[in-house]
């Protein structure tokens, strides 16, 4: 039997209201939402406890948390239209996601809000069996219904275009189409914002002079149908590299040529072997050097393209993989892009595609203009092995335990103590925690216990104060009688008094 996603069960609409009613009920016996508790910020303008930007997988899961403890001043921003956070339905070009379908991703410990309930309440559990992985559109719709049933409130067509300090607090600059003001005060700000979110797309040197027309990144939108009958070569052998190139052969392209700088092909996924919960919580505590031994060894090798996108490539006959074929430069000829390659041979093409992922750099963050260079990165804090030099790893920041950017000076700008980082970037300082399914949840309710540790010790005295002033009895004072003791012999104390 073949599993067809297009097919959901006659009861699937039913299935799923009385899953959303699972939901309901579950949150219910745990007390969901919670009241909300943090002191009000006294100013002219209202303020935000949290601002959390992103409405994507890391964002609606941030947000689900604040709510889960109680945090109930805050605002979810996402720059795309609703249904489109993230990259499930923009560059991200895989047919399905890499991680295993059974991972429990934002279902934040309830077995109601895992895909597999999803999933089954649409499909039956005789489809479960039968899926191997999960169809990329699928998470997406997923993801539609989690922010859904949790009601979670993210605003959409919101862009946060700067993040400045204002005496103790933060004013974020909004623009886009679905802002209703344009700027809000923070006292804490939670950058959810994924893959890219520290950086930008990694643009290699050899296209700076190249016309944008005849080349694009993999997370730029790209017009497939118009490399029908045209020579593509793709820079890269990762995922999203090997993802467009199917995207290119599938929509007619005449040949498609990997141009790969390694000599052989990446083919273990090194991290996936010692995912567990003790790496998940042993990470964080880990020295710098063996955080750095650890992260530097992961990018070295490389995470492999899975199996079935591969093969998504290779089945094609006008697909081809050239190792060692590393690009040197570019130049036009005309109409066609002539790529020199460190094996001293030409190749050429009408289109390249840059599989090339992204790079950490806070300087590229628009919203952090100023004062980025302030952030203190790996680079400033650690010198690895010259065997294990990186300079890429250097430019991840190096975060405090809560997420939060450190200063490369201490007093230059300590606003940075209420930006949270909680990206892909913050994988070098605490692990995969922040950025991809398997320990999102995990890392969300650590962000939150972190952020209410702080705006609890931040606001003592108020919490003091409410300790000194509360005085709801618990008993009323007629549910005993005082006795006076029974006559008796004195104590021994008392006949020598």
């Amino acid at each position: 039997m073949v599993y067809d996603a297009q097919a959901p069960l006659p009861s699937a609409a039913k299935s799923l209201a009385e899953l959303g009613q699972r939901v309901r009920d579950d949150l219910a016996c745990l007390c969901y939402p919670q009241v909300n508790w943090v002191v009000p910020t006294a100013c002219e303008d209202h303020v935000h406890d949290v601002v959390v930007i992103g409405g994507g997988m890391c964002g609606l899961v941030a947000s689900f948390a604040l709510k889960s403890a109680g945090i109930r001043n805050f605002r979810t921003f996402d720059r795309s239209p609703a249904g489109f956070e993230g990259p499930w339905l923009t560059y991200a070009r895989m047919e399905t996601l890499r991680s295993p379908k059974q991972l429990t991703g934002p279902a934040y410990g309830m077995a109601s809000l895992t895909f597999r309930a999803w999933f089954t309440a649409r499909f039956g559990n005789e489809a479960w069996t039968i899926l191997d992985k999960i169809p990329r559109p699928m998470w997406m719709e997923y993801l539609c219904w989690y922010r859904k049933v949790l009601a979670l409130p993210v605003e959409n067509d919101v862009e946060v275009t700067r993040i400045l300090p204002e005496g103790q607090l933060l004013r974020l600059t909004l623009a886009g189409d679905g802002a209703a003001e344009t700027s809000v005060l923070a006292r804490k700000v939670v950058m959810a914002t994924g893959r890219d979110g520290m950086g930008r797309p990694n643009i290699p040197a050899f296209v700076h002079g190249l016309p944008q027309k005849y080349w694009a990144h993999s997370a730029h939108k790209i017009d497939f149908a118009g490399l029908r009958g045209k020579r593509v070569v793709v820079v890269g052998i990762g995922a999203s590299a090997v993802d467009n190139a199917a995207e290119a052969l599938e929509a007619g392209a005449a040949e498609v040529r990997h141009l790969i700088r390694r000599k052989e092909m990446p083919r273990i996924n090194k991290l996936m072997g010692i995912g567990s919960f003790g790496f998940t919580a042993g990470f964080p505590k880990l020295g710098d050097a063996r955080r750095w031994q650890i992260m530097n060894y992961s990018l070295r090798t490389q995470t492999p393209a899975p199996r079935g996108s591969t093969m998504r490539v290779s089945r094609h006959p006008n697909a081809y993989f050239h190792f060692d074929a590393g690009v040197e430069r570019t130049e036009l000829d005309g109409e066609e892009i002539v790529i020199e390659t460190s094996q001293g041979r030409q190749v050429r093409a009408d289109f390249m595609i840059l599989g090339t992922g992204f790079g950490v750099d806070p300087l590229a963050r628009k919203e952090l203009d100023g004062y980025a260079d302030k952030i203190l990165l790996w680079q400033d804090r650690f010198t690895p092995p010259d065997d294990q030099a990186n300079s890429d790893l250097g430019k991840f920041p190096y975060l405090a335990d809560d997420f939060t950017f450190l200063e490369r000076e201490p007093g230059q700008a300590p606003w940075l103590a209420n930006i949270h980082s909680f990206n892909s970037a913050a994988a070098a300082s605490l692990g995969k925690v922040s950025g991809d399914i398997p320990g999102i949840s995990e890392g969300a309710a650590w962000l939150v216990r972190e952020i209410a540790a702080k705006l609890y010790e931040e606001d003592f005295d108020h919490y003091w104060q409410r300790l000194m002033d509360y005085e709801t009895p618990e008993l009323r004072g007629d549910e005993w009688t005082a006795s006076p003791l029974p006559e008796g012999e004195e104590t021994t104390a008392r006949k020598q008094a």
